[in-house]
C-alpha cells in the first residue's frame, strides 16, 4: 500500500509542477489554487508512504520519477526542447533510483 501512496504522491506532484507555468508567477488564481492543492496532496501522500518506505528511498523515487515525468511533459506539451544531455541525465537519475531500491532492505 505504501508504494501506491508514493505513486499517488508522484502523480500529484507532477500535476502541481505542470501547473507552475500556468500560474504566471502566482498571478492567476485557478492555476495557483490547483498547484497548491496538488502540492498539499503530494506531501500528504508522501508522508503516508514514508510510514513503511525508508524516507531516503521514498524521496529518491518521488523526485527521480517526478523529474523524468516533468521533463517528458515539458517536451510534449510545453514546447521545451529535449536534448540528448537531458535524456541521459534523466536516465542516470532513474538508474540511481533503481540502485537505491535494489541496494537496501525495506
Amino acid at each position: 500500500m505504501a508504494y501506491l501512496f508514493l505513486l499517488a504522491a508522484i502523480t500529484a506532484e507532477v500535476i502541481g509542477t505542470s501547473l507552475l507555468k500556468a500560474t504566471d508567477g502566482f498571478t492567476r488564481l485557478w492555476p495557483t489554487l490547483g498547484l497548491a492543492v496538488a502540492y498539499l496532496a503530494a506531501f500528504g501522500l508522501l508522508s503516508l508512504a514514508v510510514k513503511e518506505i525508508p524516507v531516503g528511498v521514498a524521496y529518491a523515487v518521488w523526485s527521480g520519477l517526478g523529474t523524468a515525468a516533468i521533463m517528458a511533459i515539458g517536451a510534449a506539451f510545453l514546447g521545451e526542447p529535449l536534448s540528448l544531455a537531458k535524456v541521459v541525465g534523466a536516465g542516470l537519475v532513474i538508474a540511481g533510483v533503481v540502485v537505491l531500491n535494489l541496494g537496501g532492505a525495506h
